[in-house]
């Protein structure tokens, strides 16, 4: 690779990487799952814990991953590092997830919400044609240069937060506050041990999820050794600070009560201090935000089906590159499978199972810290975990309980997650007989 081709791939520079990353964990799940935590948890202190320890989870992982990201700097994320310091197989697993549902149903789901959002604010709009419309436009915006791809992910992902930052502040400004207490009391350490609080914890965790997205441009981005360390933890600081204030904002505005069993938590916020506008209102921020966090997952997504296709020969052209060194195959494979589960509705059932086999995917990731010091004890590491071995541990400890928690809880969804995965090994055995190259 020449200077100049070197140069043009590694256009993402550190706000494009943070923004990646901000983009991926911002999507509906914060303006939702309040609701239905306030049913059974009622201490203010409690509410914004669970918010601020699925924080440090999501911290503790972006700590971990950054060091395998800064001595590991290849497109892939998962896929590669798994491959490395366990055996090609694992991370081929990891990649065969992430390339045939585990961007394409997030993506669909975003897009479907899109669609629903703007119907809402205007009902003449079809909200499917709308969710395609926007899904097959972002994806040819990444088909074209890499630095135009990013300056459109930026510019979308500082406004989703600039929104948001208003809608805060307008919370406060403009609403009739709520009697609040933070002063944390004996009942909220027995709230904290709960079952409700554990099960709140899990959807808190998920409205966290995509901490890890930048690892998966890992070679296009400039300086990766200093970068990808930089994003992950600034962007994941960044997403704590806007759920904390989001959620104080919620509590502060609206009473408890009004807020218990409803999904559109949001909106009804919006309605105490936007009054009757309030739904349009939040239905804009939403599509908005819901336009970058398409945007990150397309741009994100393909990097792992590019890397498998340069590694297994089956699948190598998934890796050929457009004329402006664009993954254009696998930026392709990835919109014929979001157009596919967007038709057939079918992305439900699948984001349900796929939170089993995405947290043993991280989980294993994270071991992985400690497997890589071991095995290679003499590679450069730029950046080494901060607060290790507590702060992987902190992490593995509450993955663990998780997958615990989802394999009883949802069992069918677990083994179908399962059966994935042994289609995987059947396609790995027939497809690489053990020739796979990691550059």
């Amino acid at each position: 690779m020449s200077l100049n081709q070197q140069q043009n791939s590694q256009s993402i520079n550190l706000s494009t990487a943070t923004c990646i990353v901000v983009a991926n964990m911002i999507g509906t799940g914060v303006f939702t799952s309040l609701g239905f935590q306030v049913v059974n948890i009622k201490s203010i202190f409690a509410l914004l814990f669970l918010w601020f320890l699925g924080g440090i989870f999501a911290l503790c992982g972006a700590l971990s991953y950054s060091e395998l990201g800064a001595a590991m700097p290849r497109n892939g994320g998962e896929y590669y590092y798994l491959s490395r310091i366990y055996h090609p197989i694992i991370g081929f697993l990891s990649g065969w997830v992430s390339v045939t549902v585990g961007f394409a149903a997030p993506i669909a789901a975003a897009a479907m919400a899109l669609g629903q959002y703007l119907k809402s604010v205007f009902p003449i709009l079809p909200s499917i044609p709308i969710a395609l419309l926007v899904v097959v436009g972002v994806s040819l915006i990444h088909t074209q240069n890499l630095r135009f791809g990013s300056k459109f992910q930026l510019i979308f992902t500082v406004l989703k937060v600039l929104l948001i930052v208003v809608l805060i502040i307008c919370g406060f400004l403009l609403a009739e506050p709520q009697p609040l207490s933070f002063v944390p009391t004996a009942a909220d350490v027995e709230t904290i041990f709960s079952s409700p609080f554990a099960i709140s914890l899990v959807y808190v965790i998920y409205s966290y999820s995509g901490w890890n997205a930048a690892i998966y441009l890992g070679n296009e981005v400039q300086q990766p050794e200093k970068n990808l360390p930089r994003a992950l933890i600034l962007g994941t600081l960044i997403v704590l600070v806007l759920y904390l204030l989001l959620n104080l904002m919620f509590l502060y505005t609206t009473p408890i009560e009004k807020l218990a069993g409803q999904v559109e938590v949001g909106y009804i916020a919006a309605n105490q201090f936007f009054s009757i506008n309030g739904a349009k209102i939040m239905g804009l921020l939403i599509s908005v935000g819901l336009i970058s966090s398409i945007s990150s997952m397309v741009l994100a997504g393909p990097r792992v089906t590019q890397v498998i296709g340069e590694d297994i020969p089956l699948f190598k052209v998934l890796a050929k590159k457009n004329a402006q060194d664009i993954p254009y195959y696998a930026i392709i494979l990835q919109l014929f499978l979001v157009t596919v589960l967007l038709i057939t509705s079918s992305f439900e059932a699948i984001i349900t199972y796929l939170g089993f086999t995405l947290t043993l995917s991280s989980f294993l990731t994270v071991l992985g810290v400690f497997v890589a010091r071991i095995r290679y004890p003499d590679i450069p590491r730029p950046y080494r975990t901060w607060g290790y071995p507590i702060t992987p541990i902190i992490f593995l400890a509450i993955s663990m309980w998780m997958l615990v928690f989802i394999l009883l809880d949802k069992p069918v969804e677990s083994l179908a997650g399962f059966a994935t995965l042994a289609i995987g090994i059947v396609v790995y055995l027939f497809t690489t007989k053990n020739k796979v190259n990691f550059s």
